[in-house]
């Protein structure tokens, strides 16, 4: 027979464990959801949303597909974060549309969505801190055309269409070209699901159908090494490449002389504003609709200056 005793002192113990379970219940939690894990876009995005968290004394945790085209997948991670009841969320859609369903029960429960990186077609997101991606293929464009002399072919190789960044720096390089260089023609735009072996046979097919090519913009990390791959393993010289993003890879081909430049966004500063609004907002601060992270153009000649080398990463 159990005693007195032992139920009195169980009961004891349970309650002076009480305290401790109530703190971890009222502990803010924010999960955010990203594109994936593939490039060191997204580690440098980590960085910043930590900063932020120990900061603000939250805590966090940080997710994506294991590439950029598991869309499904990336719902998936989505649901099971708004299941654990956060306080407020962060999410980079792959797909600008296939989330919304759910962005709108997060909405319904109060739960504030901070998009980052890409944005939703959707007013749900209190926020998106994210890179003006229209000015900065545009400026992607300007720099393409300069280093081309402002006349030939060229052609796009984009890491996706569904996004809204892959949406946002096709659309800004190609509508750029299009209303200032009319000598300048864009033959084709291929899409590598920002992967850089796709990419890489992507730009042999681009580089064989066309010999007479000048330059190609890829317009991230993936896309940016599989152009420069592809044009290595063809053996083509003189080729102007504009990149997007940063990484190692891609900044080695820089000082090469391989690539001409690329563009870089803030990736640090993007997760730390997504974690910061994302706080902001779960206490039912106002927090501004977009937050403009920016983004710098870089090349051999810039790229150790102080102010390039503080947003890029390896």
């Amino acid at each position: 027979m159990i005693s007195r005793r032992f139920v009195i002192g169980a009961i004891s113990a349970l309650a002076m464990s009480i305290p401790a379970t109530s703190a971890l219940a009222d502990e803010m939690y924010i999960p955010l959801v990203s594109k994936g894990f593939q490039h060191q876009f997204w580690q440098a995005v980590k960085l910043g949303a930590e900063k932020a968290a120990d900061e603000e004394g939250v805590r966090i945790t940080f997710e994506g597909p294991d590439n950029e085209t598991m869309v499904d997948r990336q719902i998936d991670m989505l649901s099971a974060a708004l299941a654990n009841k956060p306080v407020a969320i962060g999410f980079a859609a792959l797909d600008s549309q296939a989330a919304i369903p759910l962005l709108r029960q997060a909405q319904e429960a109060g739960i504030p969505v901070v998009a980052f990186d890409s944005g939703v077609d959707s007013d749900i997101p209190v926020a998106t801190a994210t890179t003006n991606n229209v000015a900065a293929a545009s400026l992607a464009a300007d720099k393409m055309a300069e280093k081309i002399g402002g006349k030939g072919k060229v052609a796009v190789v984009a890491h996706d269409q569904t996004s809204r960044t892959g949406i946002d720096r096709r659309d800004g390089f190609v509508n750029r070209i299009g209303e200032k260089y009319p000598d300048i023609e864009i033959v084709t735009i291929q899409y590598g699901q920002g992967d850089h072996l796709k990419s890489t046979e992507v730009t042999k097919a681009i580089l064989t159908a066309n010999p007479d090519l000048k330059g190609i913009f890829g317009t991230n990390e993936g896309s940016a090494i599989g152009v420069v791959n592809g044009v290595q393993e063809l053996g083509k010289d003189g080729l102007v490449i504009i990149g997007y993003d940063s990484g190692k890879a891609q900044k080695e081909a820089i000082k090469s002389g391989l690539m001409a430049g690329a563009i870089t966004q803030n990736p640090v500063g993007i997760g730390y504003e997504t974690v910061k609004a994302a706080v902001a907002a779960s206490k039912g601060q106002d927090v501004p609709n977009l937050i403009d992270t920016g983004f710098f153009y870089y090349d051999a000649s810039n790229m150790d200056d102080p102010e390039i080398a503080a947003v890029l990463y390896d």
